[in-house]
C-alpha cells in the first residue's frame, strides 16, 4: 500500500476550492509547521503531497514529539511516551502501522493479577469485592454524567458510593479504580477531572496494540522528504496579511501560514508569544483545559529473570496515603518475546510529585515496595531501568490533556479554529472526540492540512 492511500484513510476526499489550493501551492514562501510531532508530520506530509512549499521547527534534536522510542537496550525497544494504538480497528494509524510494517501486539486488559497492599493476592472473578467495587465505581462515574451540578470526579464518586461508610479494604480499591479508570487514563487527578466531562472522548473498535519494534517507526515513515529543522526552540510568531514570522533562539523563518502543533502544556507555560495575541476563546481554552497539572508517569525496570504472573498487567491495590502508587504494571516479557521487564505507571498527584521531585533512585525504591508488596520480600533488585519525566520536559510539560472541572468539549473547537487564515493549530488538545491519542493528533494534523488547502 502507498502511503498515499494510507494518509487518505484519515479523510475520504479532498474540499474547498481548487484555486485556493493553487494559490497555496504557488506561494514564494513556505508554510511553516511549529512541532514534528504526530500532528504536525501528518500536516506537512498532506501539504508536501499536494505540492505546497513546507518547513517543520522542532524545538528537540529528534522528530516524534511525545513519541520517543528508546534503544537503550539492544534486546528490549521501549517506548518512553506514546505506546499504544488505541482500538486497532478503523484507526488510521493501524493503516499506517500497516505501511510502514510495524508489528503490532494487542494486549488484553482481562488478562491480569490483582494484589491489594495489606490482603496480599486478590480474587477477581464472579461474586468478588474487587468486582462489586469495580462496578459501584463505574455507576457512580455514570450518574456524575447526568448530575444537575459538575463536581471534580473523585468527590462526585465518593459521594454518591458514600466512602466514609467502607471498610478500609473497600476504601483501597475505590481508589484504585479512580486512578486506573480515571486518572491513567486522561494523566489527571481524579479531584480535577470533570464530573461531566473527563470521558467524553470517542474511541474505535478493537484491542488496544503495542509496537514491540518502537512507535517512532510511523513518525519516520511520515517525515520522509520533508525540510525538518531540529533544535529551533520557537519564542515568537506574528502574523498580518502579508504572512507570518516565526522567531526561534537560532533565527527568523519567514511563510506564507503557520501550523501551531505544540502541546497544550507549553501553549499553558506562555513560552511563546503571539503577536497580535490569541483571541479570547482560545485563551480561555488554553487556560480551562487540563495538562499543565496532570501527568501520567513510567518507570521500566528490567530483572535478572522473571518473578511475576504470566499475564498481561499486574494491579497493586495500593494503601489510601498512597493513591496512585504503581498500581499498574505492564509485563513486558509477553510484549518482547520473554526479556524480563515491566513497565509501571504511578498515576494523579502522586505521579505529579514524584516526577518533580523525587531523584531516579527513588523513584525505582518506591516501584520496588510496590513490587515486594505484591511479591515478597525476595523480588531481585533491578538491573536496570528507564524513566521519562514528560512534566519536566520544556516542550511538552505534561503527558497529554484532559477536560479539566470548569472545562467543556467546546473549548477544544476553539483551541482548534484557525486565526485570520493565518494562523492554525492542531495536535492531541485540539480534537474534541479523540483527545489524549496518537490517531487524536493524526486526524487534527489531517483537518488542519485539509483547511490550510482550502485557502
Amino acid at each position: 500500500m502507498r502511503r498515499r492511500q494510507v494518509i487518505q484513510t484519515v479523510a475520504t476526499s479532498l474540499v474547498g476550492p481548487v484555486a485556493g489550493r493553487r494559490a497555496l501551492a504557488a506561494s514564494a514562501a513556505p508554510v511553516l509547521v511549529i512541532g514534528a510531532g504526530m500532528a504536525g508530520l501528518i500536516a506537512a506530509r498532506r501539504l508536501h503531497d499536494a505540492g505546497v512549499a513546507v518547513t517543520v521547527l522542532e524545538a528537540r534534536e529528534r522528530i516524534g514529539g511525545r513519541i520517543h522510542t528508546s534503544r537503550l537496550w539492544p534486546d528490549l525497544t521501549v517506548d518512553l511516551g506514546a505506546s499504544w494504538i488505541h482500538g486497532t480497528q478503523s484507526n488510521p494509524l493501524t493503516a499506517l502501522a500497516a505501511e510502514v510494517g510495524a508489528r503490532l501486539v494487542t494486549t488484553d486488559y482481562d488478562s491480569f493479577a490483582s494484589f491489594d497492599a495489606r490482603l496480599g493476592r486478590l480474587p477477581t472473578g464472579r461474586g468478588s469485592e474487587y468486582l462489586a467495587m469495580q462496578q459501584r465505581v463505574r455507576e457512580a462515574i455514570r450518574a456524575g454524567y447526568r448530575a444537575p451540578r459538575e463536581q471534580g470526579l473523585a468527590a462526585s464518586v465518593r459521594r454518591r458510593i458514600g466512602s466514609g461508610a467502607l471498610s478500609g479494604a473497600e476504601r483501597r480499591l475505590l481508589n484504585h479504580f479512580l486512578v486506573s479508570l480515571a486518572d491513567d487514563e486522561y494523566a489527571g487527578d481524579s479531584a480535577e477531572l470533570s464530573s461531566w466531562y473527563w470521558d467524553s472522548a470517542d474511541s474505535y473498535p478493537g484491542l488496544d496494540a503495542v509496537l514491540p519494534e518502537g512507535y517512532d517507526a510511523l513518525v519516520h515513515h511520515l517525515a520522509q522528504g520533508l525540510d525538518i529543522r531540529l533544535g529551533q526552540v520557537v519564542t515568537q510568531i506574528r502574523h498580518d496579511r502579508n504572512g507570518v514570522q516565526v522567531d526561534t533562539l537560532s533565527g527568523r523563518f519567514n511563510g506564507s501560514r503557520v501550523l501551531v502543533t505544540l502541546p497544550l502544556g507549553v501553549l499553558q507555560a506562555g513560552s511563546v508569544r503571539f503577536s497580535p495575541a490569541l483571541p479570547a476563546a482560545k485563551r480561555e481554552a488554553i487556560a480551562r483545559l487540563g495538562m499543565d497539572s496532570g501527568v501520567l508517569s513510567k518507570v521500566v525496570l528490567r530483572f535478572p529473570q522473571v518473578f511475576w504472573d504470566d499475564v498481561d498487567w499486574l494491579e497493586h491495590v495500593a494503601p489510601a496515603a498512597r493513591q496512585g502508587q504503581f498500581h499498574q504494571w505492564l509485563n513486558l516479557a509477553r510484549v518482547s518475546g520473554g526479556t524480563p521487564a515491566l513497565l509501571g505507571f504511578l498515576g494523579g498527584r502522586y505521579a505529579c510529585e514524584a516526577e518533580a521531585g523525587w531523584r531516579d533512585d527513588e523513584i525505582v525504591a518506591d516501584a520496588m515496595a510496590a513490587l515486594r508488596a505484591m511479591y515478597g520480600a525476595a523480588v531481585p533488585e533491578p538491573t536496570a531501568w528507564q524513566i521519562p519525566r514528560w512534566s519536566r520536559d520544556p516542550f511538552a510539560r505534561g503527558a497529554y490533556s484532559f477536560n479539566r472541572l470548569g472545562a467543556t468539549p467546546a473549548m477544544r473547537d476553539a483551541l482548534a479554529a484557525p486565526v485570520q487564515g493565518r494562523l492554525f493549530f492542531a495536535g492531541e488538545a485540539t480534537h474534541r472526540k479523540h483527545f489524549a491519542t496518537v490517531h487524536g493528533a493524526c486526524l487534527s494534523g489531517w483537518t488542519a492540512a485539509e483547511a490550510l488547502l482550502q485557502g
